[in-house]
């Protein structure tokens, strides 16, 4: 099984994309995450349109094929930024934390 931190650097060494390092860049693959993101959606779409049942398990690799071009977007944006995954998560936890100690 493969680490984040392999991940990484393994996508790190491929990475190639308009403005990389730079504000352009960051603005490059959030518009990149959004479309496949996108993507991801629209399989879900394709299996309630069309399978009825659930996912097929054709649609399921599909699927999965998305989101890894999904995470790929979510990686270049942390390299953009300066930040690891755990940072993000840790942010993440915060702010639920947050919002469930105000009764949110």
């Amino acid at each position: 099984m493969i680490t984040l931190k392999a991940y990484q650097e393994w996508r790190l060494h491929r990475s190639r994309y308009p403005g990389q390092g730079e504000f352009k860049g960051l603005i490059y693959c959030g518009l990149a995450l959004s479309n496949e993101a996108g993507e991801a959606a629209g399989e879900i779409k394709k299996a309630w349109r069309d399978d009825f049942e659930g996912l097929t398990d054709s649609r399921c690799e599909k699927l999965i094929l998305e989101l890894g071009d999904t995470f790929w977007y979510f990686c270049a944006m942390m390299d953009e930024l300066g930040i690891t995954l755990e940072q993000v998560m840790q942010a993440n936890m915060d702010k639920i934390n947050k919002r469930e100690k105000a009764g949110e």
